[in-house]
């Protein structure tokens, strides 16, 4: 385990379970506190991971590591801290320590425990900012099939989330009912859970926003929904075996389409559609963004925000073209004013929508793997507003 006195090693450190830097690097899910050091060596690194005493064996199994000790392997000669966080932190400096180092690089991700305590053992920590970015942005083949196993499992969801609005029965007043109770926000939201759940997935609360609470781009939805009035969908689980996420958006109308509803679809599908065709390698995630901006405005939308005092029928796309994913929901790259160069394997999702108080909102969005030449869509579920 020697090295020069003068080598620079790397540390990663916290809580797989939640940090999903760490767990890229590790593939392996563990709820305790950890740490990831790679000593420099020749002809290559060793990795160590430093972990509870009780999860060694199954790390030794599944981490990708090359040697795992737990806390009391590297106990500094004051004893560990009687809190496992410390404990983790103190045998991460100690191992440094033994092996000569002076200075590491960490991620972004690095909690100041460990930081305080590296320093505190004489050793200089520097923060790399792009540390395990990259490498989360080139997603593998064994990860795409993931994404790809992610979003079909979402797609199903939203299929049976369209339909079921589609499908309600429109009373006298508009208001929808099914199997005999008011059909509100709540209940598709509910039947969404209860379908992923069944499929093994994490389901944060989906966006179910009929009528103009959908103006509100994030607004979760509330209440009954209503004939005529398009409910925006926006479901973005992840699946509990492999961590990867899916994201889909549909827009669906029950009974009678309004004019200016099926205006704003047909211009956020053909945005959609031209953003799609602008992706691949080496493309700027601002320019992707830029062919969406080009179609909204030609339709005679805005973008951007709704200014002060702007009369309700302001209609307008007030995000990013899309962003990426894959252990998290929103991960680097953004579609967006100064989004980086593309890179083949990275996952986006892209996703214009139109937004009026007056109406509500329109979304559509697919999941899409970029290549050297454009990018694969992962999904199949058809764009439109009517899923009768």
């Amino acid at each position: 385990m020697s090295t020069s006195p003068s080598s620079v090693a790397r540390v990663m450190a916290g809580v797989p379970a939640v940090n999903a830097s760490l767990f890229h690097r590790l593939r392996f899910l563990v709820g305790d506190p950890t740490a990831v050091i790679d000593l420099p060596g020749d002809p290559r690194p060793t990795s160590w991971l430093i972990l509870r005493d009780i999860e060694i064996e199954r790390a030794r199994q599944y981490a990708q590591v090359d040697q795992v000790a737990c806390p009391a392997d590297f106990a500094p000669s004051g004893g560990l801290s009687g809190d496992r966080e410390t404990a983790t932190a103190q045998a991460a400096a100690e191992c440094l320590r033994r092996a000569g180092v002076e200075s590491v690089i960490a991620d972004r991700s690095l909690p100041l425990i460990f930081s305080e305590v590296i320093r505190e053992a004489g050793i200089q920590v520097t923060c790399d900012l792009q540390m395990g970015v990259c490498e989360r942005r080139h997603k593998d083949p064994q990860e795409i099939e993931w994404l790809r196993q992610s979003q079909q499992v979402t797609e199903g969801a939203m299929e049976m989330a369209c339909r079921l609005v589609a499908k309600a029965q429109a009373q006298s007043d508009g208001t929808l009912f099914w199997e005999g109770e008011p059909l509100t926000a709540e209940r598709v939201r509910s039947a969404i859970d209860h379908w992923l759940l069944e499929r093994a997935f994490y389901n944060p609360p989906s966006i179910v926003a009929g009528g103009p609470a959908g103006a509100d781009c994030h607004e979760l939805g509330r209440g009954v929904l209503r004939t005529g009035e398009p409910v925006m969908i926006d479901i973005f689980p992840q699946c509990q075996q492999t961590r990867y996420c899916g994201d889909c958006t549909r827009s669906v109308v029950h009974g009678t389409i309004p004019e200016p509803v099926t205006r704003m679809h047909a211009a956020v599908v053909e945005a959609k559609r031209v953003a799609i065709g602008a992706t691949r390698a080496g493309v700027t995630g601002e320019q992707v963004h830029q062919a969406t901006s080009e179609v909204i405005t030609q339709r005679g939308y805005q973008m951007g925000l709704p200014p002060v005092g702007a009369p309700d029928s302001y209609c307008g796309m007030t995000h990013g073209s899309g962003h990426g994913i894959g252990l998290d929901v929103h991960e680097a790259p953004l579609l967006d004013v100064n989004g980086p160069p593309l890179v083949a394997g990275d996952a986006l999702t892209i996703e214009p929508g139109l937004y009026c108080r007056d109406l509500g909102g329109i979304r559509v969005e697919d999941m899409v793997i970029v290549t050297e030449d454009g990018c694969v869509n992962l999904n199949h579920l058809p764009e439109g507003l009517d899923w009768s």
